[in-house]
């Protein structure tokens, strides 16, 4: 897609366009078959002839969980910001998921809610999600991209190397999964290669494995672990009028929870810990740890509901950043995205929604007539992508205890920062103008700035922390007005 002048470390742009002049076949490799992956494939059909995604696992012919994906039998959600954004990458994709049962929950109407020591009001909702499982979702989307003219899967391969020096990347070297060395790798070309194969991406090691210069890595771990089941919620006579529960850890509480539903009149319930304080994949055990929420009523639910899985685990929760942003030796024709260029913890359900605005921010920048988009800037494009989920999961995590990693200090500049959101999440459970616009910031719809808008700093600055419920709100509040 773009021959190259050299490194792109001429200019603060970079220096090699990316469009390839000539009739020479544009060519785009994306590594992982992941949803980032897919996405970004999805957004390269436009501008390349073929797009060819490289995945080690055999794809199922179905919605269900490969071992790529540690993640999949893990609660998801899909923040309104990703809706949006998957929806413009692939029109319908939303009536999709609805046909295939995908439950859509109103924020904070449909949930039991309980975050920053407090239960949240239920009022009317200003921001939804949707809860179904991530094997669901993956698989509608691998079917709308994989049906596009010119974008093609190459399963079970997995990449081992790139070709091309630092002034570019010229491809990469694939193998069958499962061969033992790396003599049996294969070239193949390509004029763009683009890293999406999640939070254990290689890619920095192949990189100086081609004389450039590896990404330096941010990383904020809170030790997080997590545990899941698939649940079907009891046959009580008069059940609770609410959709899911939701248990946030934070700083004077280490322990969280969640039972959101799913397709087929499921529920999916996570409990974790923080560093120290596990839950257990043992099953007997995991109804006895949800007795440690700060209330009894999803323990009290799990006592009445029937289990229909085993008990998954989870440890990798790590914030982790790579800069490819930043200046050093980085070729040309080569990108990350996804989790191989930004991962979060997985509590605050970001990855899916970061990866289709991701997508949705390569196709735009891709598209853009005014200025060349070189490696770098659309580089800088996926980073821009993600910063807000990047603060939004990093700031909460400083402040958890035990905290670890080079991105955990808190600076003496992100010091008033922290006390307002700090004032933001006491007043947000009770006050609906602020838990809206928390809502909106925390969803990927609107950005921080809404937080700052004069009706929320008035109450933020001036206005008393309004009371909240004492008890889980087993209704929602009716509208008045």
């Amino acid at each position: 897609m773009a021959n190259s002048a050299g490194p792109e470390t001429g200019t603060p742009e970079g220096n090699s366009p990316f469009h390839l002049p000539g009739p020479r076949a544009r060519h785009a490799v994306v590594i992982g078959g992941s949803i980032a992956g897919l996405l970004a494939a999805r957004a390269l059909g436009a501008h390349a002839d073929r797009v060819t995604i490289v995945e080690r696992d055999r794809f199922p012919e179905g919605p269900e969980p490969r071992p790529g994906v540690p993640q999949s039998r893990h609660t998801h959600v899909l923040l309104e910001g990703g809706q949006r954004a998957l929806e413009s990458l692939l029109p319908g994709i939303l009536s999709e998921l609805h046909e295939h049962g995908a439950p859509r929950l109103g924020m904070p109407n449909d949930l039991v809610q309980w975050q920053a020591s407090r239960f949240y009001r239920r009022t009317s909702p200003t921001a939804h999600i949707l809860t179904g499982s991530r094997p669901v979702l993956e698989w509608l989307v691998r079917r709308r991209v994989l049906a596009e003219p010119g974008i093609t899967a190459l399963e079970g391969k997995e990449v081992v190397g790139l070709l091309g020096d630092s002034a570019r990347v010229r491809g990469v070297l694939l193998r069958e999964r499962g061969t033992l060395t790396r003599r049996t790798a294969r070239p193949l070309d390509a004029d763009l290669v683009v890293d999406a194969s999640g939070r254990g991406s290689r890619a920095p090691g192949w990189l100086a494995g081609i004389g450039a210069e590896p990404p330096r890595e941010e990383t904020l771990d809170t030790g997080l672990a997590y545990a899941t089941r698939v649940y079907r919620a009891g046959e009580d006579t008069e059940g609770p009028d609410c959709l899911g529960y939701y248990f946030m850890a934070g700083r004077d509480h280490v322990y969280g929870g969640v039972a959101l539903p799913i397709e087929g009149g499921r529920h999916l319930v996570t409990l974790s810990g923080l560093r120290g304080s596990e839950p257990p994949s043992d099953e007997a055990a995991f109804t006895d740890f949800a007795a440690r929420l700060p209330h009894p009523v999803l323990h009290e639910w799990l006592l009445r509901a029937k289990p229909e899985s085993p008990v998954h685990a989870f440890r990798s929760t790590a914030n982790v950043r790579r800069r490819y942003d930043r200046p050093g030796r980085r070729p040309a024709g080569f990108l990350a995205t996804g989790d191989a260029l930004c991962a979060f913890n997985p509590v605050y359900g970001q990855g899916m929604a970061v990866a289709a605005l991701s997508a949705l921010a390569l196709r735009d920048a891709l598209a853009a007539r005014r200025r060349t988009p070189t490696t770098r800037r659309l580089q800088r494009s996926l980073l821009k992508a993600s910063q807000q989920a990047w603060d939004i999961a990093s700031g909460a995590d400083r402040e958890l205890p035990g905290a670890t990693g080079d991105a955990a200090r808190t600076r003496a500049v992100d010091r008033p920062a922290a006390w307002y959101l700090a004032r933001v999440q006491d007043r947000a459970p009770g006050n609906p103008v602020v838990g809206a616009a928390f809502r909106a910031a925390f969803s990927l719809t609107a950005p921080v700035s809404v937080l700052f808008t004069p009706r929320v700093m008035g109450a933020v600055l001036f206005g008393t922390v309004r009371p909240a419920p004492a008890e889980p709100p087993m209704r929602p509040e009716r509208a008045t007005g």
